[in-house]
């Protein structure tokens, strides 16, 4: 095991030490966080979404900010603003909720598409701009939101443009029987995650996040991967198709996945493990499609069934 594998695994583990049995997503949180990407987790209530992010925010040691979506929440409340000081005579900056290395936004459908939009910057550039001034952020940086798939009633669909910007969509799912039953013992005295204590640290993050970069992707993954993403414009049932920046997220996740690996170049099996949740939330689907039980995740398995898998040596 080498080092980068062996961070990466404390902190999966660490992370574990909270959230019982889920430990696919939480690799796949990790693998976000290396890709420098942002997560929109989307599950019912109560299964740990927000225990979830908080654990590995402890595991980092990192700067970390819970900001509750609500209808009447405000742009500048995010970024920040500047107000003038009677005192100085200037304008002073205040910073917003952003101002952080792991934001978690919590039910960010709640909220209003004017509120909504105050992230796009934030996550695609990681810098706000405030009454003309930019703002860099510290780094690392990460936005993990979350919203309830089943509650409608006063929530705001993210439209296509955010959720494009999110690296990867994920689900937590309901604990198995034996799950639930280390759940009720662990928590039964106190909560773990007061006991938590951090792994990893921003240096080894930003490390490993530079060293992704320089994973080997052949040139036939590369055609793997279009042809994917292209066979998403052309479905039948698809009415809008992955875009070029999600065809580099995939790339980028695949060589985030063979590095946890302990490997320094992908294989074609790195690109199936990483189609589903980073490309299923950046389709719109033709509404006909959900007549027939077709969702995104329907689509890519039949197109991953169809395309051909290159050979490696």
């Amino acid at each position: 095991m080498n080092r980068n594998t062996e961070i990466l695994s404390k902190i999966i583990d660490n992370v574990e030490k909270v959230i019982v049995g889920k430990r696919r997503s939480i690799e796949l949180m990790v693998i976000s966080l290396i890709c420098g990407g942002h997560v929109l987790i989307e599950d019912v209530p109560g299964v740990g979404k927000t225990t979830m992010v908080s654990s590995l925010a402890r595991s980092l040691n990192l700067d970390f900010k819970r900001i509750q979506f609500t209808p009447d929440i405000l742009p500048t409340d995010i970024t920040g603003l500047t107000i003038y000081d009677p005192k100085t005579g200037e304008f002073r900056f205040h910073p917003g909720a952003v101002m952080t290395n792991i934001l978690l936004a919590d039910e960010i459908n709640r909220t209003s598409p004017k509120t909504q939009s105050s992230l796009l910057e934030v996550m695609e550039e990681k810098q706000v701009t405030v009454d003309g001034n930019t703002y860099k952020l510290s780094l690392p940086f990460m936005v993990l939101a979350t919203q309830n798939p089943i509650e409608y009633v006063g929530t705001f669909p993210l439209p296509e443009a955010q959720l494009d910007r999110f690296f990867m969509k994920i689900k937590i799912g309901y604990p198995t029987f034996q799950e639930e039953m280390g759940i009720l013992s662990r928590f039964r005295s106190n909560n773990p995650l007061d006991q938590l204590n951090s792994v990893a640290d921003a240096d080894s993050i930003i490390s490993i996040q530079q060293q992704v970069k320089d994973i080997h992707v052949d040139e036939s993954i590369h055609q793997y991967i279009i042809h994917i993403v292209r066979s998403t414009r052309n479905h039948n049932d698809v009415a809008l198709g992955v875009s070029p920046r999600g065809s580099l997220a995939l790339l980028h996740a695949s060589q985030a996945w063979a590095l946890y690996q302990g490997r320094d170049y992908v294989i074609p099996d790195d690109v199936k493990l990483m189609v589903l949740p980073v490309l299923a939330h950046r389709m719109i689907l033709k509404p006909e499609a959900s007549l027939k039980d077709i969702d995104s995740i329907t689509v890519l398995e039949s197109i991953l069934n169809a395309t051909k898998v290159p050979i490696m040596d």
